[in-house]
């Protein structure tokens, strides 16, 4: 029977996403491991599934996580400036999360799932590679302690950090212990984006040692069954299955003030792995709800207006050259929009940010106003690039005649190196389209129309009054926009902060 590798590589606290693949190839693709390998981040998640726990016990986890509560800082070696140890330490992460997260060392010793942990042995100059049956609190803080931030453990004589430069992913070691078959979530970054500042610089060094490490023997193995294939021994003997989830997670590797930009990221490795085991083949004989399953709760609305205006022209597919020739002949597109959502909480932590529509559209080219009658709304939502977002709106109407026409539309929030945010959040790229269309089937289908429509200056100040909430209580509706609020800026952060926020 093929032997089954688990790679959880490192990723700070992206690895909140990798939970969230743990929940869906543990708990509803039902998969086992023969061995699972952890370094840097993923040191956590291995310990929990070590210990015994269901993927959505460790999704759980990092879903509830004080993003307050892991570290605090170093005062003492603060003091030494440029001498310090670190600028921050694990003390409240030993005395709080890892009580909080149910950590039981006597279980992760004696459990059946065999693991392998990787720590740098600084005195040694070698990669230490311990066994669960082996660990100890100690190795876990020393396997996730990179260096700077936070302090070296001492561990028998020895000074113990973070794999992280040597290894952030210890492929080589699941091939040594015979595995048939890895399968590896990775969550470091691979965009080709130099950014400015210490600490951008310091993590894409950490992305150059971690990215070519893994993709080269990721490379090697592909080479070596390109040689098995075509009948040659190749470099490790067998054929060896590649199975790789990677994503670009929007959550900064080591800095996150937000639970609900922790619980978005368990939710998107949630919806990513089922769309990869889709695309796998993988069943999923235990499927579960569609990002979480709260507890029976009472929920809190939030709704807002916006308006916006501009031109576009019959036939034509391209935003831009429509805009142009509308306004030539003086052909308007206007709508005016209700955007709501009857649950505040899984708009936010849910990735796609979904809401619904009501409203109308006005123009010509739907034969005057028209109600819209099935509207959809995603919020800075992306794909491969978490810096380039996007906000979506799908509107559904019918024209004068009674055909149905779909209004298709897209802002583009992406940094262009300027203070374009505010351009980029009120300008709506639009196509129209004959019939009910979905997102898929837009290239087959035929166009009606497109422009670009603006949120104006003063519409926009007016859009601002128009939030509102409707909850149990005051006190949550007021959270619920609070929250609404620190989603959009956050997003706004990611896309035009300061090298940028993920």
């Amino acid at each position: 029977m093929a032997k089954r590798s688990l790679i959880m590589a490192g990723g700070g606290l992206k690895v909140g996403f990798q939970a969230g693949v743990l929940q869906v190839w543990l708990d509803e693709a039902g998969m086992t491991f023969d061995h699972a390998d952890g370094a840097s981040g993923g040191c956590f998640n291995l310990a929990m599934y070590c210990q015994g726990m269901t993927g959505r016990q460790i999704a759980d986890n990092w879903r509830n996580l004080d993003p307050f509560l892991p570290v605090d800082l170093n005062v003492e070696e603060l003091l030494r400036l440029f001498n310090a140890a670190s600028l921050f330490s694990y003390d409240r992460f030993r005395h709080h999360v890892l009580s909080a997260w149910g950590i039981d060392w006597t279980k992760i010793r004696n459990g059946s799932r065999l693991g392998t942990f990787n720590l740098f042995n600084f005195s040694k100059k070698r990669l230490d590679i311990v066994t669960n049956d082996r660990m100890t609190e100690d190795h876990l803080i020393a396997a996730v302690s990179l260096p700077m931030w936070f302090p070296p453990v001492t561990i028998d004589g020895d000074t113990c950090i973070d794999a992280v430069f040597i290894c952030d992913a210890n492929v080589e070691e699941a091939i040594r212990r015979g595995a048939d078959e890895i399968w590896a979530i990775w969550t470091v970054g691979t965009r080709d984006e130099w950014r400015g500042g210490f600490v951008n610089q310091y993590f894409q060094i950490v992305e150059t040692t971690a990215d070519t490490q893994f993709f080269s023997i990721w490379d090697r193995i592909a080479e070596n069954n390109r040689q098995i294939a075509a009948g040659q021994s190749g470099e490790f003997g067998r054929h060896i299955e590649q199975r790789l989830l990677q994503a670009e997670v929007p959550v900064h590797y080591l800095f996150n003030v937000s639970r609900d930009r922790m619980t978005e990221a368990v939710n998107l490795g949630v919806r990513m792995a089922r769309q990869w085991c889709s695309d796998n083949a993988i069943a999923l004989p235990n499927p579960g709800p569609p990002v979480s399953d709260p507890a029976p709760r009472t929920t809190t609305s939030i709704q807002f207006t916006e308006q916006m205006k501009g031109f576009a022209a019959a036939g034509e597919s391209v935003p831009e050259e429509g805009h142009e020739k509308g306004k030539n002949t003086a052909t308007k597109l206007d709508v005016r929009l209700t955007i709501l959502t009857d649950d505040a909480d899984q708009f936010i932590t849910d990735p796609a940010h979904a809401a619904s529509i009501q409203g109308t559209i006005t123009s010509p080219l739907v034969g005057g106003t028209r109600p819209v009658e099935r509207g959809t709304f995603n919020l800075f939502v992306h794909d491969a690039d978490p810096r380039k977002k996007q906000m979506r709106y799908r509107l559904l109407c019918r024209d004068a005649g009674g055909a149905l026409v779909t209004l298709s539309g897209v802002k583009l929030v992406e940094s262009d190196g300027g203070l374009d945010a505010l351009r980029d959040t009120t300008t709506l790229f639009v196509r129209l389209f004959e019939g009910d269309v979905s997102e898929q089937a837009e290239a087959g289908a035929t166009i009606r129309g497109a422009g670009i429509i603006r949120i104006e200056f003063l519409d926009f100040l007016h859009q601002m009054t128009t939030f509102r909430a409707e909850g149990p209580s005051s006190a949550a509706e007021l959270d619920a926009l609070g929250r609404f609020g620190g989603l959009f800026l956050g997003k706004l952060w990611d896309v035009y902060g300061p090298g940028g926020g993920v």
